[in-house]
């Protein structure tokens, strides 16, 4: 049998695959809702959300701008409201993305891997590729590339270009 027979997603593989992963079925759900909402059906977006919540412990809006690859290990405690986020984003159990004051919400780059936990408030920019530690509490733009840590979250590292390798590797 060939290996690329073998890698395609199949009716009975998606099946096997959404009964054996609750995160892949609460993202299944929450597609449904947001396919729903752009559609302009009435009441059922605001069911399904409800049902994310009961089942999940999921808070995701139908409707936002999350690109696809979305993976969220363990919903449960989970609070996920943003202005955007890109593709292929990890997030862990318990994680936060909301506002502060303003009515503005965090702005997420593509391929962002969020620590469990961890808390980013308010109109805050997450650079692609960039890491925000477990129980990190983040009050400001996080760069791309960079890992950010700690309460308040601080920039522990950042990935530099070619032209910039000295100084980041000597600074």
């Amino acid at each position: 049998e060939d290996v690329a027979n073998r890698s395609e997603l199949t009716p009975l593989l998606l099946l096997k695959l959404l009964f054996r992963h609750p995160p892949l079925r609460a993202m299944a759900w929450f597609r449904l809702a947001t396919l729903m909402h752009r559609r302009k059906v009435k009441l059922l977006p605001g069911i399904l959300k409800r049902r994310l919540l009961r089942l999940y412990g999921l808070e995701l809006v139908p409707g936002a701008r999350i690109g696809g690859g979305l993976y969220i290990a363990h919903p449960v405690g989970c609070v996920i409201v943003v202005e955007s986020m890109g593709t292929n984003v990890s997030i862990m159990g318990s994680v936060t993305l909301g506002r502060l004051k303003p009515l503005r919400w965090p702005t997420v780059g593509d391929n962002v891997f969020f620590g469990a936990g961890c808390r980013v408030l308010g109109p805050i920019e997450i650079g692609s590729s960039a890491t925000v530690g477990a129980n990190a509490v983040v009050l400001t733009d996080i760069p791309s590339g960079a890992i950010a840590v700690g309460v308040p979250a601080r920039i522990l590292t950042q990935d530099c270009d070619a032209a910039d390798k000295y100084r980041c590797s000597h600074g």
